[in-house]
């Protein structure tokens, strides 16, 4: 007898093969690990630790999403629901083209961890290499479209039309005008989106023929070039009459036919915008896709979103990092230009690496021969008698048919959707994937079998003859791209090396944790990857008909159905394409709530000073005044003072934006009582989605009495955070919100969680679903966690939280707490009192974990002087205990500061971070030696990361405003 041996029972052949093992993959921590951090802490269990920092009035039922499944069962499941989705031959166009993407593109940067586990480069000193793909995608676009100043991406060409129109208001000299023009011949889904936001600005649309843009009393105007419908129209006289009547002019356009037409800088355009989702970037019905954005040098100050500028370190070294607009929300809050906090970064890459790959004269040869393919396509059908609606175009042609439900079905029975929105007309556009084989067949479509075309002859005739459909006024003269970043890597081996070479520089997911507050930088599974480059998903076009996304139906109503039960709420709409939309789509539906009961006069907006800053800043794109409510001595909201100022602004409450747990990381007591408050004097509560991680399971926003919240699916539902985007932000909302959803111009939709058509309210965003082809990560992860995988995670991500608050405590002041001085998922330390006693700031802290093989945290959000550290659920015990000798030893290095031991300057906390070009600087000089500087603890020796530039001099960056990719003798002139 055994004494003291447990006798454990086999288990049966069943359980064996129901054992889920991605839940114990996904959580870091094994239950020893588990069971030493929850003594670390002081709890019995994680039920007890549960009990110990939730308020128990908060904490909800079990979930019900289902049990948790194998990766193989679910990836097995998903790809039968995908294989009901039906890819046809896609003519639609409207901005989405078939593309080919480069296999060393596909395999070594969207497919690759190395790219898509990055985080947005506020540490610019470890992101040199996105940083450097994205300055590429800058000048990419700056060449194309002949302006001089471009951004580091949008969200999609609808919203980034918006954020010309608000541009266009905020720098035009029209101050009287509040009309803004649109061309009739613009994408419809741009028009939609454009409604929805000048109907919150309170501008007012008018919609004419192109020319007609002179004769109006507007503050700006924008112009689709080539049009919609593929017409090549001359627009030189009608922008620089606007410009006249002193309106901006921003022109929608196609990068790709932009290397063989004038560029609208040369047209005199102030703006250009547009999607670079057929450089390399699958439809993925409807995205994520990298919109592109220039301007004129001038309004610079007024460009939305993120610009990658060109500065240099400490050593005079040309570095990139991100210039002017960094933080612009959190600095400028409702003043901001924008409320558009990152880009879509990692679509960006891979469009600016297409670019790289094919080089001018690549691209020149693919739009020259989708050029021809259109040609021949015109002259077959011309010949047969067919009417075009234009003589001039790029790639689309519009074609007058008396028959066209004839057409339609007949393209539909050769599995090919053409563009049928148009009256009397059908659309054609060719692309990169287009074949001689679908010339003819468009032939049989549009002409009946036995036409007698040959598509050699046509082409031969075309090459005889030449063509005229693009005029030779509007014919490119100008070279593009002539930087020798777009001229040398052209082979695979060459771009491979790229690639790799660029990846190298920058810290991501696969190299160390990454505890960034309020960013919840979670594993994101390969298996949750894997079904994104399907092309049952991929290569669907947005406005195919429903029946041909079958498989993206279903998918997308379980995926919403699993979220609407998780938040507690009764509906859902899928359309937000970021954390930011989302935001800006729930103060929607909630203006548009009270416009339906008479009260379009509430436009008071009550935000708790510790709030992200990108919730003021989307409370004013709808016209919502701010009203701060201020905070308590423990970061709670000041319950009194919410009270008073509700009180005083009862009769115009519209609503109360507030982040749960707080952005000071703890369960608010009170937040019941906040929801009360608001809703006593007739507003509605939004509650931010950031820090969702620290709900699920546990508690959900409809239980605790918030009206509408967004879901950063890039955060909680483990979509990668791509270097900084793609994200989605789809809203959940009560069922009083449900009928104020977005809807769609080309569809009829329905709010997820009801029957009720949204019928026309207006978009949000350019595609009907979002950014639709990465919502299977999120509906993997769900599915292979399982309800009790999910609550288990919260569970492991309050704990991880906990274990780094204990652990640092003797060493940095923890600034806030909760109920039995537990935090939620996140904790922040106070860097102030050191900073005064020592003079090392959060900014040098910062640049020395780099040493240490690890990201900062997040720097003074949201409070200055402080980080906020996250761990996640997905963080093993080992690499939390690296990051937190890390942070002790960073500690003893700020005592040597304190003491005089080291010098306030020369230390290395201020020299930080180190390169190897400081290792073999015969120069060295500093107090202290190499092996402090560079490898500060023995575990940063067994696998060191390198950044490859010293700090960055930001101001200099600033000051000498450089957002393109310098030649090479500038990078001499920066070290002299």
């Amino acid at each position: 007898m055994n004494i003291g041996t447990k006798v454990v029972a086999p288990a049966t052949l069943s359980e064996l093969e129901n054992q889920n093992e991605f839940v114990r993959r996904h959580i870091g921590p094994g239950q020893q690990e588990i069971d030493d951090m929850l003594d670390a802490v002081g709890a019995d269990s994680l039920d007890d630790l549960m009990q110990q920092t939730v308020p128990a009035g908060i904490r909800s039922k079990a979930l019900n999403v289902g049990e948790a499944q194998r990766e193989d069962v679910a990836l097995a499941e998903l790809k039968t629901i995908a294989k009901q989705n039906k890819i046809f031959r896609s003519y639609i166009g409207m901005g989405y083209s078939n593309t080919f993407t480069p296999n060393v593109i596909l395999r070594n940067v969207l497919e690759n961890p190395g790219w898509y586990t990055a985080y947005t480069p506020y540490q610019p000193e470890i992101a040199q290499g996105r940083l450097q793909a994205i300055l590429n995608f800058q000048q990419t676009t700056i060449d194309l479209t002949g302006l001089p100043l471009a951004s580091a991406s949008l969200l999609d060409e609808a919203t980034a039309a918006a954020e010309a129109m608000a541009l266009a208001k905020r720098v035009s000299k029209n101050k009287g005008a509040n009309a803004f023009f649109i061309a009739n011949d613009v994408h419809p889904q741009t028009k939609d989106v454009l409604k929805t936001r000048a109907d919150m600005f309170g501008f007012e649309l008018i919609y004419g023929d192109v020319s007609e843009a002179t004769q109006a009393n507007v503050f700006g105007a924008l112009l689709q070039y080539p049009t919609s419908t593929g017409e090549l129209v001359d627009i030189r006289e009608v922008i620089a009459g606007v410009q006249a009547n002193k309106g901006i002019v921003a022109v929608a356009t196609d990068l790709l036919s932009l290397t063989l037409i004038t560029p609208p800088g040369e047209l005199g355009a102030d703006v250009a915008l547009g999607s670079a989702q057929r450089f390399g970037v699958p439809m993925g019905y409807g995205g994520p896709h990298a919109a592109f954005f220039a301007t004129r040098d001038a309004y610079k100050r007024s460009l939305p979103g993120r610009i990658i500028g060109v500065s240099k370190d400490s050593r005079g070294k040309v570095a990139l990092r991100m210039a002017l607009q960094t933080r612009e929300q959190h600095i400028r809050r409702e003043k901001a230009n924008s409320n558009i906090c990152t880009a879509q970064v990692l679509l960006a890459n891979m469009a600016s690496f297409y670019a790289v790959y094919h080089g001018p004269e690549g691209l020149k040869s693919i739009a020259g021969r989708i050029h021809r393919l259109a040609d021949i396509l015109a002259a077959g059908l011309t010949q047969k008698g067919l009417k075009l609606a234009h003589t001039t175009y790029f790639d689309t042609l519009c074609v007058n048919v008396s028959n066209k439900d004839a057409v339609v079905a007949a393209a539909l029975k050769k599995e090919m959707n053409l563009r049928t929105d148009l009256a009397g007309q059908v659309g054609i556009s060719v692309d990169e994937t287009t074949t001689r084989k679908d010339i003819a067949d468009l032939f049989d479509v549009l002409l009946g079998e036995g036409h007698g075309l040959n598509v050699a002859q046509l082409d031969a005739h075309i090459i005889a003859n030449g063509s005229e459909s693009i005029p030779a006024t509007l014919a490119r003269t100008t070279d593009f791209m002539t930087h020798p970043v777009f001229n040398r890597y052209h082979s695979e081996t060459e771009m491979l090396r790229y690639i790799k070479s660029l990846e190298n520089k920058d810290l991501a997911l696969n190299h160390s944790m990454i505890s960034l507050g309020s960013c919840t930088m979670k594993l994101n599974a390969t298996a949750e990857m894997i079904p994104v480059t399907w092309p049952e998903f991929g290569q669907i076009h947005p406005f195919a008909p429903l029946d041909q996304a079958k498989g993206y139906t279903q998918m997308l109503d379980q995926l919403s159905e699993w979220l609407i039960d998780i938040t507690g709420y009764d509906a859902l709409s899928m359309q937000p394409n970021s954390g930011a939309q989302g935001e800006y789509a729930g103060l929607l539906a909630i203006q548009r709530y009270h416009a339906s009961r008479g009260e379009s006069h509430r436009n008071i907006c009550l935000i708790p000073q510790s709030a992200h800053g990108t919730n003021p800043a989307s409370a004013q794109m709808v016209s919502l005044k701010v009203v701060v409510v201020n905070c308590d001595s423990k970061g709670n909201v000041d319950l009194a003072d919410l009270r008073a100022k509700a009180e005083e602004v009862k009769d115009n409450l519209a609503c109360a934006m507030i982040t749960y747990p707080s952005t000071h990381g703890v369960y608010e007591e009170a937040v019941r009582e906040i929801c009360d408050i608001v809703h006593e004097n007739g507003g509605q509560v939004y509650m931010d989605g950031a820090n969702m991680n620290a709900q699920v399971g546990i508690t959900s926003p409809g239980l605790i009495g918030s009206d509408v919240s967004h879901l950063n699916l890039h955060k909680t539902f483990c979509i990668p955070h791509g270097g900084g985007g793609p994200g989605m932000g789809p809203i959940g909302v009560k069922s009083h919100l449900a009928p104020f959803l977005p809807s769609h111009s080309l569809f009829t939709l329905k709010a997820a969680g009801t029957n009720d058509d949204l019928g026309t309210n207006s978009a949000v965003s350019a595609a009907p679903w979002g950014s639709a082809s990465i919502l299977p990560i999120s509906y993997m992860y769900i599915k292979m966690m399982g309800s009790d995988g999910l609550k288990k995670a919260t569970e492991v991500a309050i704990l991880s939280a906990n274990y780094i608050a204990k652990k640092l405590e003797g060493h940095y002041p923890i600034l806030y707490t909760g109920r039995n001085d537990r935090i939620a998922h996140e904790c922040i330390i106070d860097l102030r009192p050191l900073k005064e006693a020592s003079g090392v700031t959060e900014v040098d802290i910062a640049k020395r974990l780099n040493d240490y093989g690890f990201h900062a945290p997040t720097m003074s959000f949201p409070v200055a002087g402080t980080l906020m550290i996250e761990p996640t659920e997905s963080e093993a015990k080992a690499e939390l205990d690296r990051f937190i000798e890390a942070m002790v030893c960073i500690r003893q290095e700020i005592a040597k500061v304190e003491s005089g031991e080291w010098d306030a300057i020369d230390n290395p906390l201020h020299n930080a971070p180190h390169t190897l070009a400081d290792m073999i600087d015969e120069k060295w000089d500093r107090s202290y030696s190499r092996q402090v500087g560079a490898y500060p603890v023995p575990a940063v020796a067994a696998d060191k990361f390198w950044p490859t530039v010293n700090r960055i001099d930001d101001v200099f960056g600033d000051r000498n405003l450089i957002c393109s990719c310098p030649d090479l003798d500038s990078y001499r002139e920066f070290a002299e």
